[in-house]
């Protein structure tokens, strides 16, 4: 891949992959690496590995994924105790969009990547399923749990 083009995907692709990221992680640092580590790993590709330019983006999305899911693996994040409150920096400015980001941050984590992906990213059921790589029925029954579960918090608030 030549740098042109890298650096082409990586502005184009960048913030839709952090975002996402992001509400998986719940954690800016763990996010920013994960997303570094995805981009790190794009450059070690063959060039015609892709189909297409969705291909590329659901590629970067799942092994940003999965970079996240390995460092919450990891023994430091399995043993450590944190002194300070987690903090993301507000992806949307409006009031409404923030409050549904905090009940999305109450969410367990496959519950929030399937609604991030769904509602904000804008994939459809059968493109989650690659991207997370599970059914498309798992993920219709994610999205139909996490939006009972968002209406219950949402009712207590």
């Amino acid at each position: 891949m030549d740098e042109t083009e890298y650096q082409r995907i990586v502005e184009t692709y960048l913030d839709d992959v952090y975002r996402t990221v992001l509400a998986c992680c719940k954690n800016k640092e763990n996010a920013e690496d994960a997303v570094q580590n995805a981009f790190l790993k794009l450059l070690k590709v063959k060039e015609n590995q892709f189909r297409d330019e969705g291909h590329i983006k659901r590629w970067l999305i799942r092994v940003a994924l999965n970079e996240c899911k390995n460092m919450w693996k990891s023994f430091w994040n399995r043993n450590k105790v944190s002194f300070e409150v987690l903090e993301t920096d507000p992806l949307y400015q409006d009031e409404t969009h923030h409050e549904l980001l905090e009940i999305l941050d109450k969410l367990p984590q496959n519950y929030r990547t399937v609604i991030h992906l769904y509602y904000y990213e804008g994939y459809s059921v059968k493109e989650i399923s690659m991207i997370v790589g599970i059914s498309e029925s798992n993920v219709q029954v994610r999205l139909k749990r996490a939006r009972d579960k968002m209406k219950v918090l949402i009712g207590e608030e």
